[in-house]
């Protein structure tokens, strides 16, 4: 960070690519977390977060629904500018969301509107070596790209659930397979998700592009959450690999309550909460107030 020009607190400055792809190197951990909203992708730039990832998960923690399948693109694109907006000097990597990037021309489309329309810095689809085209594609036409495996959003109803992958050897293998498709298409980084934490280190020492996890262990080369599980805004459910870092649900539902509380009895607002008049205005407006009624 560099020093603001009035010297009164540090200007930030957004993370590049090089620098993201050279801290396989240098060790330095990246941190990620999805950010849904212009508030708390202010709240991750005044934290020193250094990639605002806009997640399809908001479908679930912003629109309501069970699973990220319901995001479309104009979500994600509106999303993906008031987080742009909320975090002008981060990093901000767009998610791209479900059967937007099932054939090339439309994963370049779509692509361009997170680039254009939305300002952000790279995009996410899913998929290893099935997707290896598309992912080439994207990098090919000047795209940032990265990609996720191991549980895939996208392919939950394969799955059986939200359930744990590459438990065995054989399947681990799968994911490594995947994970050098994803670095042999010029992808800049790439995302493990619910893999054991031995598996996924293994996997990310044999590559040279660094690793994000999340439920996938400390041997990723990065972490990734969702800000509103952190925080305790989501609370529906609670994954295993999230860590509570605050409780804001709580805190809220207090507030709330407060102010119905303080609403019923007449105690809010009070006068500390309320403009004044002054009283010869007040008397004036009385008076016209009574001549009215006697017309």
């Amino acid at each position: 960070m560099s020093t603001a020009t009035d010297g009164s607190q540090p200007e930030r400055k957004k993370r590049t690519i090089t620098e993201i792809r050279e801290s396989k190197k240098t060790g330095e951990k990246m941190v990620y977390t999805s950010v849904p909203d212009y508030t708390s992708a202010r709240w991750a730039e005044m934290a020193g977060v250094d990639v605002a990832v806009v997640g399809d998960s908001l479908a679930m923690v912003a629109h309501g629904h069970p699973n990220t399948v319901p995001a479309t693109m104009d979500m994600m694109v509106m999303h993906a500018q008031a987080v742009r907006r909320g975090a002008p000097n981060t990093f901000v990597l767009g998610c791209m969301p479900y059967q937007s990037y099932n054939t090339v021309d439309r994963a370049l489309t779509n692509a361009t509107r997170f680039m254009q329309d939305a300002g952000s810095d790279a995009v996410k689809p899913q998929g290893g070596k099935s997707q290896a085209h598309i992912l080439r594609a994207l990098v090919d036409a000047g795209i940032p790209t990265a990609s996720h495996i191991g549980l895939t959003p996208h392919t939950i109803a394969m799955f059986g659930g939200f359930k744990i992958q590459g438990r065995s050897a054989e399947a681990a293998m799968v994911i490594l397979e995947d994970a050098l498709a994803i670095q042999d298409a010029g992808c800049f980084m790439l995302e493990f998700e619910a893999v054991p934490g031995p598996i996924a280190r293994v996997i990310s020492e044999q590559l040279e592009i660094p690793t994000i996890g999340i439920g996938a262990g400390v041997g990723t080369d990065g972490q990734i959450l969702l800000s509103y599980d952190l925080l305790g805004v989501f609370t529906d459910f609670k994954p295993k690999f999230t860590k509570r870092y605050a409780n804001l649900t709580e805190v809220a539902v207090g507030g709330l309550k407060q102010y119905v509380e303080e609403v019923k009895s007449g105690a809010f607002p009070d006068d500390d909460h309320t403009y004044s008049v002054k009283d010869e205005v007040l008397d004036e407006f009385m008076t016209l107030v009574e001549q009215r009624k006697q017309v």
